[in-house]
Parts: C-alpha cells; structure tokens; sequence
C-alpha cells in the first residue's frame, strides 16, 4: 500500500545529485550545488537530465485508482462474510461483483507505485532524512486510523473479519506499531497487513540508503534482492521468505527500475530487469489467484489476472517515460493524498457503515453513499492529522539525528 509518497510525487529531474556520487548531506543541510557535483561525476555515468521535468500526477491518480481496487474487493468482490450484504454481494450487484473479484489486484499496483516513489524521495539523501520521511508518512494518520477502528469494533453489534472478540487494549497497542504480525498479533484492520510488506522494503532500502544511493549500487541492490527472493521461493526458508516477500519483491523491484530509467533515461538493462520482474510476478500470481478465488466465491481467471498486472506495469512504465506529462490536472494531487488515509479507514469501518446504510438504500446506492463518507473521513485524517503533524513529527526526528550525528562526531574525536 504508501502507498506513501511525501505530499506528493515530483520529479528530480532537475536535482544536482549525479547518480555514481555519493551525497553525504544531512537532514539541514541544503542540496550541493550543482555546478561542484558536475565537475566531480564521472563523465562514463549515466547523467540526468538538467531541466526540469513536470510533475508526475498521474501517479498520484494511479494510487486512487488501486485503492478504489482493494476497495471494491472488501466492499462488493469478497463472498460469504455474513455480516456484510449478507453474504449476499453478488446476488445484490453482480456487476460490481464481478469487477470487485479482481480489485485485490490493486496491492500489487501500489507495490509498483512504491518502488518507484520511494527510490524517488530518498535519492540524495541521508540515511536519516529516509527513516524520518517514511516515519512521517506512515505514522500519524495509521495511529488515529487504529483508534479510531478499534472504537468502532468496540461498540460495533458484532465482529467480522477474520475473529469474533471485541479488540483488547494488548492488541491496540501492539498494532500501533505497525507490526504486530511478526509478534504473533492479528491486525485491528485486516488490509493493514500490507503495511508490513512495506516495512520489510524500506529495510531492504535503507541499507542502500545508509551508504548512499547511487545507480550502481541500487542496480545492484535490485539484482541481490531478485536473486534472493528466487532462493527464497527455492529454499523455502521462512526468515529469509519474509523478509524478501518473493510474492511480491518484483514490483517494488520494477518500480525502482521504472524510477532510473525516468532519471537517467532508459536502457537495455533497465528493460531486461523489468521484463524479468513481470515474468516472474506472472508466475507468482498463479498462487494468489488459487487463494483469492476462495473469496471471490467462483474461480478467477489467470488470464484475466495477468492482464490487469501488464497494464498496472505498462501505465507505471509509461508515466517513468514521460508518456503522461501533460496530464496535471489539479484534482489528481488531491486524489493521490486522500489515498493512504482511505486505505486505512476503508474496510472495518467501511463494514460497519454498509451494514447499517443498507437497510434502507439498494446496494450500489449504498456503496456510493459508503464511499462518499469515506472520502470525507479520508480528507479529515488528511488535513487535521497529516498536515499538522507531520511537520511536528518531522521537526523532532530532525533534532532526534543531528544530536545522533553530533555526539558521534564527539565521540569520535574523543
């Protein structure tokens, strides 16, 4: 799911940073000026491009997209949770239904995203600037988000999802970390588990990070972890399976590529790494269609599967190529930061409120009344949360790191 991006998606195709030198600025310092930097790259390095490129809104239109997807799954594509249309979604909607089969599709869209953005707001920056980036965007809303849930579970009549006790305080609390699946902890919201998949990526990246990113070494970082998550599969050893995710380590892989080549320009390897990725996350979808049909009530089609992961590459592809940079339409920047927070929000509560609103309206009425309230709740964890937070939160990891770098500098000298 981030899902996450800072505020919002931009292109650096104007910042100073050359890819093979490594920029050692800290959380205040301001980014080395471009003219020292080309004079201290290497002319045998691929270089970006110095003007500046547009920003990237169709991305952020394309992480609405994917979760109006995951949406459309819990909401419409799942069949047999009885607390929710009865268990009755499909005879209630067939077509939204059937669309919603395929919406759980979506996650592997916002992995695509992920790779793609993450590789983007770190580049040329510190180690710290990277923990305190992510910190900030995944935090705040997903703390309110998990109040918020496990009140309404609270008081809710009954329970659905994947238990039937009412959430106990050990629970909220070890789900405020973020990572409550590796202590043996069920998510509040059963969607968040994508969260940890996320968490594994930015461990994996930020080792990278921490010594620097270049395009050598992040190509390399890519090439390690594709060749990991194959022995992972092979092996079938379970640390090393959950902290590569070999189901799921190619989109994030592609996205990283998809980002080199909208910065440095593409090339044959950058192409292969890519091909390379989507044949392998063809095979791995083999499984998760055998798993989600289970859901869906009725056996999904690979081929149809597999389509909807060719285009969620081609259209990541083509907005790294710059096939989109016309497209800025305003309404997409707001799109892309009601995102994350709708995600968070969607599924427990979303339950709650089609339980109560269909009793009174047929379903596709109360999906678009469902929806609309989402949206509305999504936009106040954006702007009473986020926004205000963020900044404060962003604040203190700043001193958090210069106080780490000064009494290491100390100490050093000592």
């Amino acid at each position: 799911m981030d899902y996450p991006t800072d505020r919002s998606i931009w292109s650096l195709g104007s910042a100073p940073h050359a890819n093979e030198t490594v920029v050692t600025s800290t959380l205040l310092d301001q980014p080395t000026a471009a003219k020292d930097l080309k004079e201290s790259t290497p002319q045998t390095e691929p270089r970006p491009a110095e003007r500046r490129r547009p920003r990237l809104a169709v991305l952020d239109g394309l992480r609405l997209v994917a979760a109006l997807a995951v949406l459309s799954w819990h909401w419409m594509g799942v069949q047999g949770w009885p607390a929710i249309w009865h268990g009755m979604s499909g005879a209630k909607m067939p077509l939204g239904a059937s669309i919603g089969a395929y919406g759980w599709l979506g996650v592997q869209l916002f992995f695509l995203i992920s790779g793609f953005v993450i590789c983007m707001s770190c580049w040329g920056r510190s180690l710290g600037d990277f923990v305190t980036s992510r910190v900030t965007r995944l935090f705040p809303a997903f703390w309110v988000a998990v109040l918020v849930t496990t009140a309404v579970l609270w008081f809710a009549p009954q329970r659905w999802g994947v238990d039937s006790q009412r959430p106990t305080l050990v629970r909220m609390l070890t789900n405020l970390t973020m990572m409550p699946n590796p202590v043996g902890t069920t998510n509040i919201d059963q969607s968040y588990w994508t969260l940890w998949i996320e968490i594994c990526f930015y461990v994996l990246f930020g080792v990278v990070a921490a010594f620097g990113l270049t395009y050598r070494r992040v190509l390399v970082f890519c090439g390690v972890w594709a060749f990991a998550s194959i022995m992972a599969i092979s092996s079938g050893f379970p640390l090393l399976n959950s902290l590569v995710q070999p189901d799921f380590s190619w989109y994030f892989i592609a996205g990283i590529a998809f980002f080199l080549m909208h910065r440095f320009g593409p090339n044959l390897l950058l192409f292969g790494m890519v091909g390379f990725c989507w044949l392998m996350s063809l095979n791995r979808i083999e499984r998760l269609v055998h798993d989600n049909s289970a859901g869906a009530g009725h056996q999904l089609s690979w081929k149809i599967t597999a389509l909807v992961i060719t285009a969620s590459f081609a259209l990541v592809g083509a907005t790294a190529l710059g096939a989109f940079n016309r497209v800025q339409w305003r309404w997409l920047t707001v799109a892309g930061s009601l995102t994350y927070p709708l995600y968070l929000v969607h599924q427990e509560i979303g339950f709650e409120m089609i339980t109560r609103v269909s009793r009174y309206l047929p379903g596709y009425a109360t999906v678009a009344v469902c929806l609309a309230v989402m949206l509305g709740a999504a936009w106040l964890l954006h702007r009473f949360v986020e926004r205000p937070f963020a900044p404060m939160l962003k604040r203190g990891l700043a001193r958090s790191f210069a106080q780490v770098r000064s009494n290491g500098q100390v100490a050093a000298r000592s």
